[in-house]
């Protein structure tokens, strides 16, 4: 019996080999997503490499000139700032339009995290990018960035960023690559729907900028969206051994900023 089972053990064990070198292979361009339990949500993490391909939009955007948009901060400008200055903490967030997790995150988190900017507690430094456009092909992370940027041309990147992600597509379905239902969606947003703002989207005006604000993505290391940095410690899917929640973010900011005065917080 024993003489039977070595070759069926041999064979087994090769095929375990050659199923693991697939799974290796295949992590390589896909994203990993797990679950992780936020309260009663059942959130997924992106905890997988990211794809290293580069869509066809960003690679025509290289070559235009980079227009930064309006405000913008942080190294080479890639930062959407929300919140106070001289806050005491900053909560750094790298996302696409197209992910679905960070539709989760927003979603879960959104009430949570303007409640800690708006009363100087943190600001919210909002990083851009494209991985689903190249992971899946299309232009939708890509479109959906711009006309994002165009919106914080007008001062109105953080309640068009909300409707984004409200009305966020499935992710295999490039609704956002039509710069006609973007012009829709702004339409939520009062004030926005604007020439100004039409003209920006249909001109790809910050196309360059959203392609290296990704290529600053791809080249920190970062191994999925959403990335949440809180003082440049991640937050997200867990901090240490403490899962992420509304709670435990308002409690992880508490523990930042025990000493410090809030931001001046703009009245406007």
């Amino acid at each position: 019996m024993s003489e039977n089972q070595e070759p069926k053990r041999a064979a087994r064990e090769r095929l375990a080999q050659q199923r693991e070198q697939d799974r290796a292979r295949d992590r390589r361009r896909t994203l990993i997503v797990s679950a992780a339990v936020v309260g009663v949500l059942a959130l997924a993490a992106v905890v997988g490499l990211v794809a290293i391909d580069v869509g066809e939009g960003e690679r025509d955007s290289e070559s235009a000139p980079v227009v930064t948009p309006s405000g913008a901060t942080g190294k080479d400008g890639l930062a959407i700032q929300v919140g106070a200055d001289d806050a005491p903490s900053t909560l750094t967030i790298w996302e696409d339009f197209r992910c679905p997790v960070c539709a989760q995150f927003e979603n879960a988190f959104r009430d949570t995290i303007a409640d800690l900017a708006h009363s100087g507690q943190i600001k919210v430094e909002y990083h851009l990018a494209t991985i689903i456009d190249g992971n899946l092909g299309g232009s939708g992370s890509l479109r959906a960035a711009n006309a994002a940027a165009c919106a914080q041309d007008l001062g109105k990147f953080p309640a068009y960023h909300d409707v984004l992600y409200r009305n966020q597509p499935a992710e295999n379905d490039d609704a956002f690559a039509k710069n006609s239902k973007l012009v829709e969606l702004a339409g939520e947003v009062k004030g926005l729907d604007t020439p100004a703002f039409r003209t920006c989207v249909d001109d790809g005006t910050h196309d360059s900028w959203v392609g290296k604000s990704d290529r600053a993505f791809r080249d920190g290391g970062f191994q999925g969206t959403p990335t949440a940095l809180l003082n440049g410690e991640s937050i997200f899917p867990k901090k240490g051994d403490e899962e992420i929640s509304a709670e435990n973010i308002k409690k992880w900011v508490a523990e930042a900023n025990k000493g410090k005065k809030p931001g001046t917080v703009s009245s406007s």
